[in-house]
């Protein structure tokens, strides 16, 4: 009870404090949000908790950092009323997930795009990984793709929507494979992985954070990145070595960002305060518990990774 009358208070006190006139102090002088667009308890979710934990230390923002989930559509119900309906103060920031939301914008007629929206800071990146159940007859992607031959359009691979990185992964690893699958999509990772578990689905594409918690439940057969990940899943292989033409276009890179037109001094603090925040030795040690890998970039080094990441996701979907 009282873990749900303690997140009760805490969204009632940022409700409150989200009423002071913006500039009852110098900033931040009240909680601040996080959107997060996607389900409690996947990836995102669940690392935005952890590196934002420290926040209200005084030698960062000084005030807590409440997470709110607005989940759907791969990430488009949260991040469209992000980009069109929040505050431009500072106090309403959002998760970004890459390539997710570039590749949406991309594909589909979004409310936002990366001229609408300012990078904060980066905090992680997280390969995906092709996953079955510890009891799937599939041990190896070879068994996938000799059982896709002889059933074209038969085996059903979970991901959290529509062109998210579990997506690219799979429409990557579907035509690395030569043979014919069936996307699922889900409104997150969590409830994507758990349809890998309860049977509902044959394979996932989800997070190496998700499946490296669930591994005693899972067979981790591949990961779509250029190099195996030593930290956490040395023993198995990319999808590169097992002769599969996938790379790392699906990494997810996860970050903080607030919409353009947010005050530049405000963005300065930000920018000055957030990435220190995810280098907190409390935080290392909690992403790391979690298979969370971390990778900390400055609002710069976003910038450009945004950038580079849209030119090639053109290209990439395009012929995908």
């Amino acid at each position: 009870m009282s873990k749900y009358v303690t997140r009760f208070g805490m969204l009632a006190v940022l409700a409150a404090a989200m009423a002071l006139p913006a500039s009852a102090g110098e900033y931040p002088d009240r909680p601040v949000s996080l959107m997060v667009a996607y389900s409690p308890g996947g990836a995102t979710d669940f690392q935005a908790r952890i590196v934002t934990m420290v926040a209200a230390n005084d030698e960062y923002l000084g005030q807590p950092i409440v997470i709110i989930n607005k989940p759907g559509a791969g990430g488009k119900v949260g991040w469209n009323k992000f980009a069109s309906g929040s505050k431009k103060d500072g106090y309403e920031l959002a998760a970004y997930n890459v390539p997710h939301f570039i590749a949406q914008s991309i594909k589909f007629k979004t409310k936002y795009n990366v001229e609408n929206l300012e990078p904060i800071a980066n905090w992680g990146a997280d390969p995906a990984v092709f996953v079955v159940n510890r009891d799937s007859p599939f041990n190896t992607m070879k068994d996938v793709q000799d059982y896709a031959k002889a059933n074209p359009g038969k085996i059903t691979v979970s991901g959290a929507g529509l062109f998210v990185g579990h997506h690219i992964a799979y429409l990557q690893i579907e035509k690395a494979l030569g043979e014919k699958l069936k996307y699922v999509p889900h409104k997150g990772g969590a409830p994507a992985m758990k349809s890998v578990l309860g049977g509902q689905v044959m394979a996932g594409v989800n997070n190496l954070s998700d499946a490296y918690r669930s591994r005693d439940s899972l067979k981790i057969l591949g990961i779509a990145d250029v190099q195996r990940n030593e930290e956490f899943l040395p023993d198995v292989p990319t999808l590169a070595e097992l002769g599969f033409d996938v790379d790392d276009s699906s990494v997810n890179f996860r970050g903080v960002m607030v919409r353009k037109g947010t005050p530049q001094e405000v963005i300065d603090t930000l920018a000055a305060k957030v990435p220190e925040m995810f280098k907190n030795k409390r935080v290392a040690k909690q992403m790391k518990a979690g298979g969370s890998p971390l990778r900390v970039m400055t609002r710069d080094e976003v910038k450009a990774m945004w950038a580079k990441r849209e030119e090639f996701l053109k290209k990439l979907l395009a012929g995908l």
